[in-house]
């Protein structure tokens, strides 16, 4: 079986998994997790623990990136000009990460411009959210649980165990429990978009090409699935649980604003209070076709807003409407 099929299975078997989940207690689980090795202290907790799951994988068995390997933009061969990217720019350094190398490890521990950063991906969630790694002066190194919270990734620090979740970056179980990750502003665009504007740049590459089927995608068709994969939770209403939404997290605010992405392409540019979301065409989704760089084009969203030293990009994230409504219930998403 090659590592694309092993890998769907892999997450197919969890749906079993899912229908066992629901008679498990909550009182339970913790009792399960500690016989597979955790240290986690899981009596300090902000969630009801019958809402984890399995996702298929164990802990490490979609294995984080710790000591990512980059090339210059000029001695890329692999990358389309639509292929997805996350990027970073920080203090004069910019770095890309392909999707299509992500979707394999979901996290990648990193530094750029001096500052140490978690770069994280979520498939399930299509979440693409980069965080400081600095935690009251610590550096933490992240992993993943192998769990599923609302159908998005849960992470471990490999400093105390405690459980932490990527959509909103803040840990649920352990000793870290109510501790909030920062976000860091950072872009989901094409590769052509990435290269243009940094031609010096760095991109991620895979420390061993054999490790995964790389550029493959296990989630054929996911993103135009009528509902959300290992999700047991409320749907949003007035939208299509799957549809993409442009979320923004402005500095200081605990809600964040949420618009379908169908808008954008629509309607923008879009001006709201200080920030203008734009979009345009040559992204391709991670999430559609057997092949990342064929896929369905989706386009990028660019979220920005003008400051005395210029145009700056705010912390926004481009996700599905379920994963809005799970973490922020009742949300109002503009259309």
């Amino acid at each position: 079986m090659n590592h694309a099929l092993a890998y769907s299975a892999a997450r197919m078997a969890a749906a079993v998994i899912l229908v066992m989940s629901m008679i498990t207690t909550a009182f339970a689980q913790p009792e399960i997790w500690k016989r597979e090795g955790w240290k986690t202290d899981f009596s300090k907790t902000s969630i009801d623990y019958s809402e984890v799951m399995s996702g298929g994988p164990p802990k490490d068995g979609i294995p984080a990136l710790d000591r990512p390997i980059f090339i210059s933009v000029a001695d890329d061969k692999a990358l389309s000009e639509r292929d997805p990217v996350i990027t970073l720019e920080i203090n004069g350094e910019a770095k890309a990460y392909p999707l299509r190398v992500l979707i394999w490890h979901e996290i990648a521990n990193d530094v750029v411009g001096g500052k140490a950063v978690v770069v994280t991906y979520c498939p399930l969630c299509n979440s693409a959210i980069v965080f400081d790694a600095m935690v009251d002066g610590k550096k933490l190194d992240f992993g993943t649980t192998g769990k599923l919270r609302n159908s998005n990734l849960v992470m471990y620090d490999r400093t105390t165990e405690s459980w932490w979740m990527q959509f909103t970056g803040t840990a649920v179980a352990g000793e870290y429990t109510g501790t909030e990750l920062k976000f860091l502003p950072a872009r989901l665009e094409s590769w052509s978009d990435f290269k243009t504007r940094n031609p010096e740049g760095k991109v991620l590459i895979p420390n061993d090409p054999s490790m995964r089927s790389y550029g493959r995608n296990p989630y054929v068709n996911y993103d135009i699935s009528p509902i959300p994969f290992l999700y047991r939770g409320d749907m949003p209403k007035g939208i299509p649980p799957m549809s993409r939404v442009v979320l923004v997290r402005p500095e200081g605010e605990k809600t964040p604003y949420v618009i379908a992405l169908q808008a954008v392409r629509e309607r923008g540019p879009i001006q709201n209070g200080e920030m203008t979301l734009s979009w345009k065409k040559g992204r391709a989704s991670a999430l559609n076709g057997a092949e990342i760089a064929q896929s369905t084009d989706v386009g990028s969203v660019t979220v920005t807003r003008k400051t005395d030293k210029g145009e700056e990009v705010m912390v926004y994230d481009i996700t599905f409407a379920f994963v809005a409504n799970a973490f922020y219930p009742g949300i109002k998403i503009e259309r």
